[in-house]
């Protein structure tokens, strides 16, 4: 099995899109073998991809990552763990002796996950998640980054429709604020913010689940998919990669031969607003 983890000065980057170079670990009956670090040579996002899979990489360690690069990773069968931090070499044994938890790789929510939902679950269980494009900018600051908050939040479209809610759940939302497990718009105000102090914000697609990515748009064969062939267009369903790891897709196409789906976030392209209350810090 082959790890890479996005690296710098030995610690796990925390923008995968903006990662100049990657750990590579070579790992044999659950012990590592050898390493080397990798230079990415000005890869962005949108290569990294074909670059990790070129190098027959099985696994990635990350910090935060968009709901896009996940799509593309996953489409590449390579199994994400994200929301990893501090030494890249304890993260690794960490993750082959199965302590390290992924702070969510479908970024279905507003973490990307995303995202994705690291990126956490969906807002069902926690507005996580990167959006597309959020590790564009630059580093979120404000005295509430890398600090463990805890918020309740509404979301609502510009036409008022709420498409997540904490406050119905009855549970406030976990996070580490600033890491990448939230969507940009979102971590950027609660980095700011105080303890008992609410505050309403309009967020553009940039600032949110980006915009719909074609590459997370892929057609198979049914004959290649047992147990699709009942699938209608519009259905809602989970795939997995080769390593076991889940893909939230939405089907989008098909005829009597192919099916299409999509793994684009369903708020990818929207304006979003939330309704944000710090409740705690840790």
């Amino acid at each position: 099995m082959k790890i890479a983890v996005t690296y710098e000065n030995g610690e796990v980057f925390q923008h995968f899109g903006h990662t100049e170079s990657f750990k590579l670990y070579e790992v044999e009956a659950g012990q590592v073998v050898s390493s080397e670090i990798i230079p990415t040579n000005g890869s962005g996002h949108e290569a990294l991809a074909d670059f990790l899979a070129d190098l027959s990489v099985n696994v990635l360690l990350c910090g935060g990552i968009g709901s896009g690069a996940q799509a593309a990773l996953a489409g590449a069968g390579i199994e994400i763990c994200s929301g990893a931090a501090g030494d890249a070499d304890a993260a690794v044994s960490a993750y082959l002796s199965g302590e390290l938890e992924s702070a969510g790789v479908n970024c279905d929510h507003h973490h990307d996950h995303d995202e994705e939902e690291g990126c956490g679950s969906h807002c069902g269980g926690g507005c996580g998640g990167c959006g597309g494009g959020c590790h564009s900018a630059p580093a979120i600051e404000g005295p509430n980054v890398g600090r463990l908050c805890r918020t309740h939040y509404r979301g609502t479209l510009n036409d008022g429709t709420v498409f997540d809610s904490s406050y119905d759940r009855g549970e406030p939302l976990e996070f580490i604020c600033g890491v990448g497990m939230m969507i940009r718009g979102y971590d950027a105000a609660v980095a700011n913010m105080e303890v008992g102090q609410s505050v309403d914000i309009h967020l553009t697609p940039d600032e949110a689940y980006g915009y719909p990515d074609p590459r997370a748009i892929f057609t198979v064969e049914i004959s290649q998919m047992p147990g699709c062939e009942d699938l209608q267009v519009g259905e809602d369903v989970v795939l997995s990669t080769n390593a076991g790891q889940p893909i939230p897709v939405k089907v989008s196409a098909r005829d009597d031969m192919t099916i299409t789906f999509d793994a684009n976030h369903e708020l990818a392209g929207k304006e979003l607003n939330f309704h944000i209350e710090l409740v705690e810090i840790q």
